[in-house]
């Protein structure tokens, strides 16, 4: 089992200071294999259930109806998600991250279980809440134990495997869920989680032991329930901004002045609490500022291919889901490859100096897109995912074991958890952005359409729908995917700028960090 050097609780304005882990004993060392294969298995649970679930949609709307409320299967998941990651980094820290695993992944199976019964659309909307609050515990444990059991040379090929299993579930997840769909039915898109889960567990409770120092323990109730309140509400405005209501309608006015008191509570709480759930030298240290926001950044650019490149890739380029699919998933293969690589590369110039060749080329394959002729070639599309996504892992993976490095076990949790959240609030702003600046293009395109299609035109939320119909005529189609073409570019317009800002972001970190970190 661990045993640890310190639990004193660190001073909320104090910096991190270099204190390192003490050796992991014989036994667990043989069990390292395991114990990763049981992360594996549960990072597959988070990083399937989007992707599945997806392509099963028409198949729940029409056994359950709700379809004005679809896309909420996804928001509350998001939301759900986002809001505990930092809760459960610090839980993890006081208590262990074995009990925290555990209990969010037994959480995230009563959710699966519930969404395979669910009756009706809202009964799976909030099951699928149920999900997020396990799935958060996931998020914020696998990469913190990684940390744990392995030293700083080896993280990066560790953390290439736990990013494989993302590539695995871009490819396995969509075919899964069309299968169920069409041969089974899609409440095995829910069922299939508890062999997977139970399967995870089990290993993580054979083989993982640890003892976290045993003290009493002050937990900042009123903290979570302000920063859960104050996520929640932030989320919320940026999913149903321009979508449920205008960005500078009276609506979105008040959620965000709203998200802004809960801040300011929020930042007050966390001051004066005597075990803050996000402690202010997360934000002091310039390590952590700089990594922290890098990934608020790096969020920002992910929602670009995420969101519109599967239905650029079929709407422009006129290719079928499966090698839309593909298209995406050959992002995940650069990301992988790179963040293995990436150990190589900051054992030799540093985490900062890595992570900068990581944003550059992250804009490089943003730009790379931009640049592409009309109606590219399939693979000239791949290749420069390939690029896009070495730059993801050349630039999170040092970042993230740059912070891990710097902190002693009893912080790592809340180090790490920062960390994704704020990978995932990128994603989040990232997502608002993005679907602003297509709608905006998209609106624009069939604003300037040519008198001939005038009244055949569908609205901005139809246009895929009308794609692939194929009721518009050769002439309509044509304008339609020319229009789909630039609405995507300007939204890669836009994350470029993100991007850029990105590289900026990153040189916050000092560049020679290591000169102040412990770790293994």
């Amino acid at each position: 089992m661990w045993q640890f050097l310190h639990d004193d609780t660190m001073n909320e304005n104090a910096a991190p200071e270099t204190q390192p882990d003490a050796p992991v004993q014989a036994s667990t060392v043989a069990h390292r294999r395991w114990i990763l294969a049981a992360l594996m298995l549960t990072i597959a649970l988070a990083a399937m259930d989007i992707t599945i679930v997806a392509t099963a949609v028409p198949q729940i709307v029409g056994d359950l109806g709700g379809f004005e409320r679809f896309s909420w299967l996804f928001s509350i998941y998001l939301l759900a998600q986002t809001v505990t990651i930092p809760i459960y980094g610090k839980l993890a820290d006081l208590y262990g991250r074995k009990p925290v695993l555990l209990a969010g992944t037994a959480l995230f199976l009563a959710g699966s279980a519930a969404c395979a019964a669910a009756w009706g659309m809202i009964p799976l909307i909030v099951f699928r809440g149920i999900q997020g609050l396990g799935a958060g515990s996931i998020m914020a444990t696998v990469n913190t134990l990684a940390g744990d059991l392995y030293s700083t040379r080896e993280r990066a090929r560790i953390q290439g495997w736990l990013s494989s299993v993302w590539g695995i579930a871009a490819i396995l997840g969509p075919t899964l869920g069309g299968a169920f769909a069409e041969y089974a039915t899609w409440r095995w898109v829910f069922l299939i989680n508890l062999p997977i889960g139970l399967a995870a567990m089990g290993l993580i409770a054979r083989f993982l032991n640890e003892q976290a120092p045993v003290r009493h323990h002050i937990i900042d109730y009123p903290g979570a329930i302000l920063m859960m309140m104050a996520g929640s509400a932030g989320v919320f405005g940026l999913l149903q901004g321009g979508n449920a209501w205008g960005w500078l309608s009276a609506p979105s006015l008040i959620t965000f002045a709203v998200v802004l008191i809960l801040v300011v509570a929020t930042v007050v709480r966390e001051r004066t609490a005597a075990e803050p759930i996000m402690p202010g030298w997360v934000w002091r240290h310039r390590v952590m500022l700089g990594s922290n926001l890098a990934m608020v950044g790096m969020g920002l650019v992910m929602m670009a291919p995420g969101a519109y490149l599967p239905v650029f890739a079929q709407a422009v380029l006129g290719l079928g889901p499966i090698a839309a699919g593909l298209v995406l998933a050959s992002m995940s293969a650069g990301w992988v490859t790179a963040a293995s690589w990436s150990g190589h590369l900051y054992l030799r110039i540093g985490f900062r100096d890595t992570a900068l060749l990581g944003a550059a080329l992250m804009f490089a394959g943003v730009v790379g897109f931009i640049l592409l002729p009309d109606s590219p070639s399939y693979w000239l599309v791949v290749a420069d995912q390939v690029l896009l996504g070495a730059g993801f892992g050349m630039l999170s993976t040092p970042l993230l074991v740059g912070v891990q490095s710097i902190v002693p076990w009893n912080q790592r949790g809340v180090a790490t958890s920062t960390n994704m959240w704020s990978r995932y609030l990128g994603q989040s702003l990232g997502a608002a952005i993005a679907g602003a600046i297509f709608n905006g293009a998209m609106r624009s395109q069939l604003q300037d359409a040519p008198a001939s299609l005038a009244g055949t035109l569908p609205e901005v939320n139809a246009v895929v729908g009308a794609l692939q119909s194929g009721s518009l005529g050769s002439d309509g189609t044509r304008f339609l995917q020319s229009a789909f073409d630039a609405a995507t570019h300007h939204v890669y317009l836009g994350m470029a700028w993100a991007a850029a800002l990105t590289i900026l972001l990153v040189l916050l970190v000092p560049r020679r960090p290591q000169e102040n970190m412990g770790g293994s």
